[in-house]
């Protein structure tokens, strides 16, 4: 989103902060967001983050740890005096945000929906903490990401995908996902085409194998491995065309600067597996 009239950048829930005056102290609780910050410089700046924020693996391990995403600890941010938390729609509950909102001047809310919200994001964190030349130079790079995924895959056949998130119940993603609208680029579409929930359970497995390509197990939140990949080949139905793969759940689920190099490495997979 653009900065107003005023000066102030509105975040995905529309609350508006205004262009920060360091010091600033940071606390994320977003780990694809955590990297995100370090990619436009400011991990000076962060003061505190979640266990699973775990990118870049060399630097943020110095930063003080405030619990997970669903289960924060509120008075160990308190102790870190935070100008700013950076939070997430789908990664923390609502009773954190608000809790935060008692103490912390500035409570950043953020929930890209697809692909092209990442360009806002970048500018959301760009604009509000003064680092716009590294704002530009990842939109430049996603841009481009994007139309390389597109000349590539978009003349080519589109593929029926099963992305699995969860196992015990089974879990997928909707269409309404930041991952279905991201695998949607590679030409990679998920299934349900449609569904009340944003992450549907599967109560018979087997029958969504009959209708799809490819069934793809993601690293994450649930670690699929070559185990379960045997597991689920062994419930194929007789005569499904469908295929069992990993997938690297960061590169389709991670919005901010891991997007970037995400695309590539959907490419690359499909392309693999062709």
């Amino acid at each position: 989103m653009p900065a107003t009239l005023s000066g102030l950048w509105p975040d995905d829930l529309g609350n508006e902060h205004p262009v920060a005056v360091p010091p600033f102290r940071i606390v994320c609780l977003v780990p694809s967001i955590t990297e995100l910050l370090f990619d436009l410089g400011l991990g000076d700046s962060l003061v505190g983050r979640t266990a699973f924020c775990v990118r870049p693996a060399s630097r943020v391990r110095l930063v003080r740890t405030v619990g997970g995403t669903k289960d924060v600890d509120i008075e160990r941010i308190r102790e870190l005096r935070p100008t700013h938390v950076v939070v997430n729609v789908d990664e923390n509950p609502k009773w954190v945000a608000d809790a935060l909102a008692e103490f912390v001047p500035h409570v950043i809310v953020t929930h890209p929906r697809d692909p092209e919200g990442n360009i806002g994001l970048y500018r959301l964190l760009g604009g509000i903490f003064g680092r716009q030349e590294q704002c530009d130079i990842l939109e430049a790079q996603y841009r481009g990401a994007c139309a390389a995924a597109f000349r590539e895959w978009d003349a080519l056949p589109r593929h029926r995908v099963l992305y699995l998130i969860w196992r015990n119940p089974w879990m997928t993603v909707s269409r309404d996902t930041y991952v279905s609208r991201t695998l949607s680029i590679i030409g990679w579409d998920t299934a349900p085409v449609k569904s009340a929930r944003r992450y549907p359970v599967l109560s018979d497995l087997s029958e969504w194998l009959k209708e799809v390509d490819w069934a793809l197990l993601s690293s994450e939140p649930y670690r699929f491995q070559g185990k379960h990949v045997a597991e689920l080949r062994r419930m194929m139905p007789d005569g499904s065309p469908c295929r069992v793969a990993l997938v690297d759940g960061t590169s389709a689920s991670w919005y901010g600067s891991r997007a970037i190099e995400g695309l590539r490495y959907l490419s690359q997979l499909r392309r693999s597996l062709a």
